[in-house]
């Protein structure tokens, strides 16, 4: 039995239409999940070669389990990835461990360089919080093109290190950056510099940010046993286990280097007194540090202490002649010398 002209023709438009949904091209569904399933190929092929490239950094051995664990697949799928790198030039296979080419080293640092970038940004630009920029680097990596992130570098100053204290590659490929000593070797009443905090595990890193460590930070080794690890940060005592510790890295201090964990902070200052500002801690980063330097809040400024909030944790500061409302923890990260009572002055303006 023939439907009706005004059915067939609705029931060819949908047909026609459907189709459009699936097979138009660009924009179709058959389209998009091609230009899917080519990513996830490209992205796959570009984790191995940073996976790769990281165990040729730590001078580790990397095979076909390490990539297939680091990636999270099948042992099978792994062989055919590294077949597949292996037909492009950019690894070789020698008694079991993967090796980069020329090639494949330069993609590779193509990659991290986007990533590492990428987090310097989210830590100066952006309000982001620490815990989430390798993950927001993880899936930007695969999206810059290599004028992007030479435009990125140029806006950033070309940054040598990312937040983490490890090294940005240039745009010709070169790295700087010294081998990793673990603040686990520090003898007690050596003092160091952190160079680097590992942000892999992300438990682990949480547990560093949680305490306040920060790359720049001066320590000083109290003591350390098989137990626990002892050490001045900032004039606070930290307690570490030693696997904690040891993702923490650091060089030892120069002789002469000033000390920063015995200067003041506008935090410790009273009710009508007066400092300098001499430092703004390098923990204070981001949209937090710009707002700070807008306020005029940098090396040199006078800053007096007006009176405490009436909500706990905010305290008015008067700063170039304009009161200013600070968070204790804000407070903290602003180191001050020439501490004196505003009297003397007869103003608490700078």
């Amino acid at each position: 039995m023939m439907g009706s002209p005004l059915l067939n023709l609705v029931l060819f438009v949908l047909g026609g239409a459907l189709a459009a949904v699936i097979f138009w091209p660009g924009r179709g569904l058959f389209a998009r999940g091609r230009r899917s399933r080519r990513l996830a190929s490209r992205v796959a092929l570009e984790d191995a070669l940073k996976h790769i490239y990281n165990h040729e950094v730590r001078e580790d051995t990397c095979t076909l389990t390490s990539v297939a664990g680091a990636l999270e697949i099948a042992a099978s799928r792994a062989v055919t990835l590294v077949e597949r790198m292996q037909e492009r030039g950019l690894v070789r296979v020698v008694d079991g461990r993967i090796l980069l080419t020329d090639d494949g080293r330069r993609y590779a640092l193509e990659v991290v360089r986007a990533h590492r970038l990428w987090e310097r940004y989210l830590a100066d630009e952006t309000g982001v919080d620490p815990l989430e920029w390798h993950m927001r680097a993880e899936r930007q990596e695969h999206t810059l093109t290599q004028d992007e992130a030479n435009a990125l570098a140029e806006r950033l100053g070309n940054p040598r290190f990312d937040p983490h204290g490890d090294p940005i590659p240039a745009a010709d490929g070169s790295v700087v950056g010294d081998a990793l000593t673990p603040l686990t070797v520090l003898e007690p009443g050596e003092r160091a510099v952190v160079t680097h905090l590992e942000d892999e595990p992300t438990v682990v890193f949480a547990q560093i940010m949680a305490l306040g460590i920060y790359v720049g930070m001066q320590v000083r080794m109290d003591s350390r046993t098989e137990q626990r690890v002892v050490f001045d940060a900032d004039g606070r005592k930290v307690v570490l286990a030693p696997m904690l510790a040891a993702n923490i890295s650091i060089r030892r201090a120069g002789e002469g280097e000033v000390a920063t964990d015995a200067t003041a902070t506008l935090a410790a200052l009273e009710p009508g007194q007066v400092a300098d500002v001499v430092r703004v801690s390098p923990a204070c980063i981001g949209l937090e540090r710009r707002r700070l330097m807008d306020l005029g809040i940098v090396p040199g400024t006078r800053v007096g202490y007006e009176r405490r909030g009436l909500t706990g944790g905010l305290s008015a500061y008067r700063v170039r002649g304009t009161i200013v409302a600070l968070r204790e923890e804000q407070a903290k990260m602003i180191g001050v010398a020439n501490v004196a009572p505003a009297a003397e002055e007869g103003s608490t303006g700078g």
